[in-house]
């Protein structure tokens, strides 16, 4: 296997001494910095965060932050979501689209107050499109990367760690909110929210000089708790169909291709550049949808391309994601089908690097 030169290219993160002390065994790149993939391996790590807690360096989902007067406006232009009733503290999930209906990104939208927004962003050079709407339009708005870098906590025992570093109230912030907490010193954006479905909290991390010390702080905490560092864990999260954006879909999908429908308020988000567009799709409805999707067999290589789908020898989709789940004891993958063969219990083959597969689309996803 080749390696990943290093580069000031490919930024290292206020938490990669601790990342590295943990013993990673492999990154990939995103938004031209270090994620960690695998520490033990992908299925110890999967068993691990199920069980007890983990600490993630996701200082790779960079904040694209508004700031000024036009900042709400700027806000809702990207956006088919409506955002007129998001009050500051909430946490929005919220497709970002383009002028024809494609998704640019998926982003958190952290609004902090009425002139001041952070997008946490998934991998892409979302910055440089929102730079060409408020210069384009002549917004009055400074849009910039702050020094912010989250960090993840999550995992079943992941309150337990956090209130012993940041309080007992930190237990009562609600799902997709957050609130201010300190830590020496320094007061910090605490969200209960998470890349898995095994809830826990992402810690806005403003001042790069604090990385490691809270890191450090949280292992301290938690080591009866049995915390370790982690990442982002490939089974799990396509057990839960959390979308990875460059992967799963791209700027070629609109929202409602991605199963995201729900997240557009296409009729009342006025201003969203996209919206014209939107509401022909949510008109007329899409021709394809993401599934979940079963595939037979034993576990199945790593999926580092597209797998087309067929019915009948008929090309009707293409699986994105794909893994053994060791606790479905099946393989599980995100797939884009056509209309006509997305209904649950439909039988497709899929043409995987080891040959054909049978596969079947699911009711939903396992998690």
């Amino acid at each position: 296997m080749a390696l990943l030169s290093p580069s000031r290219r490919v930024r290292r993160t206020p938490f990669s001494d601790g990342v590295e002390a943990a013993g990673v065994k492999a990154y990939t790149v995103y938004n031209r910095m270090l994620l960690p993939t695998v520490f033990e391996s992908v299925e110890a790590d999967y068993h691990h965060m199920k069980k007890h807690v983990q600490v993630w360096d996701v200082a790779c989902e960079r904040q694209v932050e508004l700031r000024g007067p036009d900042a709400a406006k700027l806000m809702q232009m990207l956006t088919p979501r409506d955002l007129r009733g998001m009050l500051p503290g909430r946490c929005f999930y919220v497709p970002i689209v383009d002028e024809t209906g494609g998704m640019l990104n998926d982003p958190v939208a952290v609004k902090l107050a009425e002139d001041r927004w952070w997008i946490s962003i998934a991998d892409s050079d979302l910055m440089l499109w929102v730079k060409g709407i408020a210069q384009g339009f002549r917004l009055d708005v400074l849009v910039d990367e702050p020094d912010v870098s989250p960090l993840a906590v999550q995992g079943p025992k992941a309150d337990d760690l956090m209130a012993r570093v940041f309080g007992e109230a930190v237990r009562d912030v609600k799902f997709f909110r957050f609130g201010m907490f300190q830590f020496e010193g320094r007061d910090l954006v605490v969200a209960r929210s998470g890349y898995s479905k095994q809830g826990g909290f992402e810690i806005y991390v403003e001042g790069s000089d604090i990385g490691m010390p809270l890191w450090n702080a949280l292992f301290a905490a938690g080591e009866d708790l049995e915390v370790r560092a982690g990442c982002p864990n490939l089974i799990e999260r396509i057990e839960g169909g959390l979308l990875s954006y460059g992967n799963d879909m791209t700027d070629d999908n609109t929202p409602h291709e991605c199963g995201l429908g729900r997240f557009c308020d296409t009729q009342t988000a006025i201003g969203c550049i996209g919206r014209d567009a939107l509401l022909r799709v949510s008109k007329e409805g899409p021709t394809q949808q993401i599934r979940a999707i079963a595939i037979e067999g034993d576990a199945v290589p790593r999926c580092d391309r597209v797998w087309p789908l067929f019915a009948k020898g008929e090309r009707i989709g293409q699986i994105t994601s794909a893994a053994w789940s060791p606790d479905h004891k099946t393989n599980v993958a995100i797939g884009m089908v056509r209309m006509t063969h997305w209904d649950s219990g439909t039988a497709l083959e899929v043409e995987t690097p080891e040959g054909m597969r049978m596969a079947t689309v699911q009711p939903g996803f396992w998690a």
